[in-house]
């Protein structure tokens, strides 16, 4: 177990004090229940709980949000049981836990987007709740699912609704969308907590919602005063979160950017554009050439702090250094764009959806999309005829693993449930008969998430983006900097994905839900843009700075070989070949991430004791 941020969530009972024995020890921080038993044990900064308690009633919120100790007093008055603790806390602004305690009854849930999540399994004989896997794993001495980390090698995050299947053996993963109601006895089960709304609004009407919100969610990242940091890359989702940070003026700001190695990217210029409209802020300009891709994978452990394997560890110095810069500036709290992207631009998919509503208007945004990445209409328009359901596609995609794309057929422009890419070559015969059983296990009675191809796509996104976040922000807080995602906040989610799916797209124009949410807070010729940066460049460098270093970590000391899923033969032999572009080893970084993570749990501790207080 790490010495870094956690905690645990234990029944109201007797069922409970095997594992609060094993805790104790551990923890620096308890908070009981009303019957005085423990109920959350761990390690936590100072203001990160906020605790209220009415009656035998007593709700605790965990995590980024301004509510006090009185507000959520004030709120808590109107929960009679824990199904409705969400009457306490709706319409909060922020990214946080949310647990209650009631009726000796134990109510634990996470974020809509994955940032905040919640592990459980059996110790004892009670079911114990964590935001962290590790914590769980070594409380039963678990060791890692070998066979799950064949699954990340297709996709990490993998497809859903395999994305609820913890790393960990014996430990659960929560959906982001359910809670976890754990009884006195120990037992538990889940109950469905949020429901992503429907995409009717039109977007004239939705933009006001998502300023709202917005301006509420960076309103928590300035609420503690001091300074804060963000990401300004020149891209608009970045840009508008300095805007907004600036604009209420609650904490000192310091923006920061890194070098491209392309000289024909423009996020710099548009960067500038912005640095010089933001006066009172500091800015710094980092070199990439400090921390270029593929950087410090020999001696990572910053991965042993992740819940699970994540393609964040070829950025692995980069994210040292950041931690180092801000907090070397002074900076409590880190602010980065994730989420933006995935809210308020359409995938292509979403013309499956447009085109049976609206198919004429559908055929001229094709046609407009194919002018500009040009790829063969005879396969996109099959794919617009195609009816199948979420769980016929995840079948298809399970006997499709090893096969190559058909002639014509392109990964990047597909209007289906997901892509269909292949199993990287380098992956084990083995490893492919384990994805391919457990897509096909998955596929019986498999719900998309959401009725339409391109709300599910967008949502899909954002749940991936949130496990990110969620990796990263555990390597933050080992240098003490929270790291914030204010476009996934619960609050931005509800406001943006009300928004009609093909409205998020307009012609001429770049995320114009998100540029008329801004106007009059970002400048009209920042939001402007319509050109996004692009990164080959950093990958090239990367690779030919690191080749050496990957080539190592894939030899015959590789722990995925050894536990029979990679060919490292075949893999180093593709890290030698000469790639034009990255999609060529668009696998490598999930497979980085599952070795790097394994490397660097092969010498955890010895489980903690669980039979008697150590």
């Amino acid at each position: 177990m790490t010495g870094d941020s956690w905690f645990t969530v234990l029944p109201d009972g007797e069922a409970g004090r095997t594992a609060a024995r094993a805790l104790r020890p551990l923890a620096t921080e308890a908070i009981e229940h009303v019957s005085g038993r423990p109920w959350l044990l761990g390690r936590w900064p100072h203001g990160t709980v906020t605790v209220a308690t009415v009656g035998t009633a007593r709700i605790a919120v965990i995590g980024r949000c301004p509510v006090t100790a009185g507000v959520l007093a004030t709120r808590a008055a109107r929960v009679r049981g824990v199904e409705d603790v969400e009457r306490a806390v709706q319409g909060l602004p922020g990214s946080y836990h949310v647990v209650a305690s009631l009726g000796r009854r134990v109510r634990i849930r996470g974020s809509a987007s994955g940032v905040r999540r919640v592990f459980h399994t059996l110790v004892g004989e009670a079911v114990v709740a964590a935001d962290r896997p590790d914590t769980l794993a070594a409380l039963t001495g678990a060791g890692a699912d070998e066979r799950q980390l064949a699954v990340h090698l297709l996709h990490s995050p993998p497809l859903h609704p395999l994305d609820d299947t913890c790393v960990w053996a014996g430990v659960e993963s929560l959906r982001p969308h359910d809670s976890l109601l754990i009884e006195a006895d120990g037992r538990a089960r889940t109950r469905r907590w949020w429901t992503p709304p429907e995409p009717a609004l039109p977007a004239a009407e939705g933009v006001h919602g998502v300023r709202q919100a917005l301006e509420a969610a960076v309103r928590t990242c300035t609420a503690g005063g001091g300074t804060i940091s963000s990401d300004l890359s020149g891209g608009m989702d970045s840009t508008s979160l300095c805007f907004l940070a600036a604009r209420d003026n609650a904490a000192h700001l310091v923006t920061l950017r890194w070098e491209s190695r392309d000289p024909d990217n423009d996020d710099p210029a548009w960067a500038a554009r912005a640095t010089a409209r933001l006066p009172r802020a500091d800015h710094l300009v980092a070199g990439r050439q400090n921390a270029p891709w593929y950087s410090g994978l020999a001696h990572a452990t910053a991965a042993a702090t992740a819940a699970e394997p994540g393609a964040w560890v070829r950025d692995t110095r980069r994210l040292h250094l950041l931690a180092r810069l801000m907090t070397d500036r002074g900076s409590r709290l880190h602010m980065m764009g994730g989420g933006g992207d995935e809210l308020f631009l359409a995938l292509p998919s979403h013309l499956h959806d447009y085109v049976r509503s609206h198919p004429f208007a559908a055929l001229a945004r094709l046609r407009r999309q194919l002018a500009f990445q040009p790829v063969p209409l005879w396969p996109v328009l099959k794919g617009l005829a195609d009816r199948s359901t979420y769980a016929q596609w995840l079948a298809a995609r399970a006997d499709g693993l090893t096969a190559a794309l058909p002639a014509g057929r392109h990964s990047a422009f597909s209007v289906a449930w997901g892509d269909d890419h292949p199993m990287p070559s380098w992956a084990t015969p083995d490893a492919v008969r384990t994805v391919r059983h457990r897509l096909r296990r998955a596929a019986a009675g498999a719900l998309p998430l959401a009725p339409q191809r391109g709300q599910h796509a967008s949502l899909a996104c954002v749940l991936a983006g949130g496990r990110g976040v969620h990796q990263i922000a555990q390597v933050m807080a080992a240098h003490d900097l929270e790291y914030a995602a204010p476009y996934l906040d619960d609050a931005v989610l509800d406001a943006a994905l009300a928004v009609r799916v093909h409205e998020r797209l307009a012609p001429g124009r770049y995320k114009p839900v998100l540029a008329d949410a801004m106007r009059g807070i970002v400048p009209d010729a920042i939001l402007g843009r319509s050109t996004k940066g692009e990164y080959s460049a950093e990958f090239h460098e990367g690779l030919r700075r690191n080749r050496a270093t990957l080539l190592d970590l894939f030899d015959d000391s590789s722990l995925l070989a050894r536990a029979g899923l990679i060919d490292p033969a075949v893999l180093r032999a593709r890290l030698l070949t000469v790639h034009p572009d990255p999609t060529a080893l668009r696998d490598l970084d999930a497979t980085l991430g599952c070795e790097v993570w394994l490397r660097s749990h092969a010498r955890r501790t010895a489980a903690v004791p669980t039979g008697g207080t150590p």
